[in-house]
C-alpha cells in the first residue's frame, strides 16, 4: 500500500452531482393540458431518454414525462461506468439458470455499451467518453474462491477476461479479473445530446409532472397526481427507476432497494487508469474523471438498505478515509448518494408490465449498472413497442419466474411486514426542543411521535413519518436531510415533498 496521506476533515456541506454541475440542461414546462400521443414514456433517466429518442426516430409521437427535472434521479448521481463486468453476476446466474441466460445478459450489456460508443463516434458527442479496462478484485482470503468461480464463468461463457495477482494501482489485491474494452463517460453530456435530438424529431418533454396512476384501455389514460390532467397514449412505458404503477404485477414485492455513496476526490498521486470494483465486505468502486481540466477520482461504495443506517455521514467519511490513505486527497469538491433497484434474480425487468397489460411496458432493476442495462432497456423497449423480435426478450421478460425468485418474493413480503410492524412500535429518540440547527430525527411532540428537522436558521419542520406509498415508517437521513423508507426506497424532503418514488404523495405536514 502507499504511504498515508492527510485526509480532509471537511466534506461538502450538501450533496451535489458533478455531472449535473458541469452540464447545463434545457428546462421544460409542466403538463398543463390533456394530450394524446402514440407513446408516453414516464421517467426521464437513461432508460426513458434512450427509449423516447429511439421511438421518435421510428416516427412515433412521444411524450417524455418526469416528476422532477430530467436526468435528476439515479442517472445524474452515478459513477457512470459503461461496463458488462457486474460483480459476481455471471457465476451467480450460471448457478441459477442454464448457460444461455448469463450469456444473453452479457451480450445485452455489450450491446448497450456498443450503442453508446457508436452514438459518440457517429455524432461526435463531447461527453468525456474513454475506453478503459475494468477490474474486479478482492483482498479477502474468504472471497478468493468466489472470484475464481467468476473467472471460471467467464471462460465457460466465452467472456473476454484475464486473471491477475495484483492491480496496477496502489490498492491491495490477492486476485483480480480484468475485462478489456469497457468505458466511462459523463452521462449527462451524452444524454443531453439525445434529448436535443428527441426534440428535433418532434418529441414532447414535461418536467415537474407527477403521473400517479393509469387506467388501462384503448387508449391508456395516464393521469397526474391531482387527477385533473391525463395523457392519452396507445403505448405506455414506465421507466421511473422504481415503478410508480406496480400494483397490477406486484412489483413492490419483487424488487429490493439499496443506497450507496460517492465522492469526487482531487488526488495527490497519479492514477494509472482503469475502472475498479471489489467484492469485499467493504465495497469500493474507483474510476477517474475530469473536472475543471484536471484529473479527479470518483470513489464509491458503502451500500445499505435505505433508512437502515444510524449515521449516513459515516459512509462518506469511510470513503474519504480510503481515498486519503490510498491516493491522497487535496480536495473533495463533490459528494452524492443514489439508490439502486435490484430484481429477485439480478436480471432487470424489461418488457410488458404483465400478460394482462400488453401495451404497457416497464424497465427497472438495473442492479447498479444502469449505463449499459438502461441503454439496452431503451433498445429492447423500442423493439417491444414495435412488436419487433429481439433475441434477449425472454431473458429480461418481467413475467419470468423460477423457484428461487418465488422464495425470494415471499422473503421480500416478510421483510416488508417486519418493517411495518417494527416501524410502528419504534420509539422517538428525543424531545423536539433538543434539536439543534441543521439537525433532524424522530421526536416526541405534543405527546405524539413525529419527524422533525430544524434548519440552519432555526425554523422547525414537522411531518408524519408514515410513508405514503404503503405505510412503512421512514427514517431520517442526516447526510441528505431527507426521510427515507426502508421498504421500497421512497424518499421525502424535510418538508415532506417526494424526492424519489415509488411514493407519489408527500408526507403529511404537521403544524406547530
Amino acid at each position: 500500500m502507499s504511504e498515508k496521506f492527510n485526509v480532509p476533515s471537511e466534506l461538502p456541506r450538501y450533496p451535489r452531482s458533478m455531472w449535473r454541475t458541469v452540464t447545463t440542461l434545457p428546462t421544460f414546462p409542466e403538463l398543463k393540458e390533456e394530450i394524446k400521443v402514440d407513446a408516453a414514456v414516464i421517467g426521464a433517466g437513461i432508460a426513458g431518454v434512450t427509449t423516447a429518442y429511439l421511438l421518435a426516430l421510428e416516427g412515433y409521437k412521444v411524450a417524455l414525462v418526469d416528476a422532477s427535472e430530467i436526468l435528476s434521479g439515479t442517472t445524474g448521481f452515478t459513477t457512470a461506468k459503461i461496463s458488462a463486468q457486474h460483480g459476481l453476476i455471471y457465476s451467480e446466474l450460471l448457478s441459477n439458470f442454464r448457460p444461455e441466460i448469463p450469456k444473453s445478459y452479457y451480450e445485452a450489456n455489450i450491446e448497450g455499451l456498443r450503442f453508446i460508443r457508436e452514438m459518440v463516434e457517429t455524432h461526435g458527442i463531447d461527453c468525456d467518453f474513454k475506453e478503459e479496462t475494468s477490474y474486479l478484485y478482492t483482498n479477502q482470503e474468504d472471497k478468493l474462491d468466489d472470484l475464481r468461480k467468476e473467472f471460471d464463468a467467464y471462460q465457460e461463457l466465452g467472456i473476454p477476461g484475464q486473471w491477475h495477482e495484483s492491480l496496477p494501482i496502489p490498492v491491495d489485491a490477492i486476485g483480480a479479473i480484468s475485462m478489456p474494452g469497457q468505458a466511462q463517460f459523463n452521462p449527462i453530456k451524452y444524454l443531453k445530446f439525445l434529448v436535443e435530438k428527441f426534440i428535433e424529431n418532434g418529441g414532447l418533454i414535461y418536467e415537474n409532472t407527477t403521473i400517479e396512476g393509469a387506467v388501462y384501455g384503448k387508449p391508456i389514460k395516464a393521469y397526474t397526481i391531482d387527477a385533473e390532467l391525463q395523457i392519452n397514449c396507445n403505448e405506455m412505458i414506465v421507466t421511473t427507476h422504481y415503478p410508480f404503477w406496480n400494483v397490477p404485477a406486484g412489483y413492490f414485492s419483487r424488487l429490493n432497494v439499496e443506497r450507496s455513496y460517492a465522492l469526487v476526490v482531487k488526488p495527490e498521486t497519479t492514477f494509472h487508469g482503469g475502472m475498479y470494483l471489489n467484492i469485499d465486505d467493504e465495497k469500493r468502486s474507483l474510476r477517474s474523471a475530469t473536472f475543471e481540466g484536471e484529473e479527479v477520482l470518483i470513489v464509491g461504495g458503502e451500500n445499505h438498505v435505505p433508512g437502515k443506517s444510524d449515521n449516513t455521514f459515516d459512509h462518506y467519511l469511510e470513503l474519504e478515509k480510503f481515498a486519503g490513505k490510498t491516493f491522497g486527497s487535496r480536495e473533495i469538491p463533490f459528494r452524492w448518494s443514489a439508490q439502486d433497484i435490484t430484481t429477485l434474480d439480478k436480471i432487470p425487468y424489461i418488457g410488458p408490465l404483465s400478460a394482462d397489460y400488453p401495451f404497457a411496458f416497464i424497465a427497472t432493476g438495473f442492479n447498479k449498472w444502469g449505463m449499459t442495462n438502461g441503454t439496452f432497456a431503451g433498445l429492447l423497449l423500442r423493439d417491444n413497442v414495435l412488436r419487433r423480435s429481439n433475441p434477449h426478450m425472454d431473458t429480461f421478460n418481467p413475467g419470468r419466474f423460477n423457484d428461487k425468485s418465488i422464495s425470494q418474493n415471499i422473503a421480500t413480503g416478510f421483510k416488508m411486514a417486519k418493517e411495518l410492524i417494527t416501524g410502528k412500535f419504534a420509539g422517538a429518540h428525543e424531545k423536539v426542543d433538543r434539536l439543534e440547527p441543521d439537525q433532524g430525527g424522530v421526536v416526541r411532540y405534543k405527546g405524539k411521535k413525529v419527524g422533525a428537522y430544524r434548519d440552519p436558521k432555526g425554523e422547525l419542520f414537522l411531518v408524519d413519518t408514515t410513508c405514503t406509498h404503503m405505510g412503512c415508517e421512514t427514517a431520517w437521513n442526516d447526510a441528505e436531510r431527507s426521510w427515507d423508507c426502508p421498504c421500497h426506497g421512497s424518499r421525502f424532503s424535510y418538508t415532506g415533498e417526494v424526492l424519489e418514488g415509488p411514493a407519489t404523495d408527500p408526507l403529511k405536514r404537521i403544524e406547530e
